[in-house]
């Protein structure tokens, strides 16, 4: 079988630098079966990033998966290569990749890549996700192996983002805004699971608590059951409760950038 290799990355369609990746995957390992993930992750949007990479991942076959969002690129952070559930990460060591290793059950190995044997001539310092990270996924994909790559790194030192949290109490659940996708919907850190134990089911009104605003908002099982223009709260694809406008944009309706408060209780 062929082998899969993903690539997500912050780098547009405007310009020929997915095309760029592609190409020199595809002079390593001919017979690569490449698949692009995303490419318009908000630039240098870390956290995004690290959401749609862990969301996804569990959905494509085993291979080695590549994320390159890094507004440091060119500075003194490592890149890495990951080991975790069967499949290998690369990217840069700044916390990109650590939802997503947690999703597929934590890492067993990660060594620092540094063997440029790997690399493609020449190498340069603003463009790892071509020079470094295509090339050694293409040689990982074509069978040398994970410890060619540079010297184990401990598990415990890789860059970690602080996972997102949600608190019940008091009759009520607290989260964050985890992340914005391009409709404007948010997605929340709040799971399906926290509203059932609060006793909310799809056709109740939450209370929706952003700072010091108040609003009473329907949770419904999807956009189009509230008329255009309206706000509704629905369990989204990953099961994490999302605040939505109906043919809208609830992230500027709302003012919610990533990382907000919100508190929802019944109603």
């Amino acid at each position: 079988m062929a082998p899969v290799i993903t690539l997500l990355t912050d780098y547009g369609l405007e310009d020929g630098y997915v095309a760029a990746c592609h190409g020199v995957i595809l002079k390593i390992v001919p017979e690569a079966r490449i698949i692009d993930l995303c490419h318009l992750i908000p630039s240098g949007d870390v956290r995004r990033g690290a959401a749609v990479l862990a969301q996804t991942l569990p959905y494509l076959p085993e291979g080695v998966h590549i994320a390159a969002v890094d507004p440091g690129a060119g500075g003194a952070r490592r890149a890495v290569a990951v080991e975790a559930g069967g499949r290998i990460l690369i990217g840069p060591d700044n916390g990109l990749l650590s939802w997503a290793i947690h999703a597929c059950g934590g890492p067993s190995a990660a060594h620092e890549i540094v063997n440029d044997e790997f690399f493609l001539r020449p190498t340069s310092p603003t463009f790892p996700g071509r020079d470094v990270f295509a090339p050694v996924a293409a040689h990982l994909s074509g069978g040398r192996k994970l410890a060619e790559v540079g010297p184990e790194l401990p598990i415990n030192r890789l860059v970690s983002l602080p996972s997102p949290t949600s608190l019940l109490r008091e009759g009520s659940v607290e989260g964050e805004v985890v992340s914005v996708d391009r409709y404007g919907n948010t997605q929340l850190s709040i799971a399906e699971g926290d509203l059932r134990s609060l006793g909310v089911r799809v056709g109740d009104t939450l209370d929706v608590r952003l700072g010091r605003r108040q609003l009473a908002m329907p949770f419904r099982e999807t956009y189009s059951a509230v008329a255009p223009g309206e706000l509704v709260a629905f369990a989204d694809s990953a099961g994490l409760i999302a605040i939505a406008v109906n043919c809208g944009d609830a992230a500027q309706r709302l003012g919610l950038p990533p990382g907000a408060r919100v508190k929802l209780a019944p109603l």
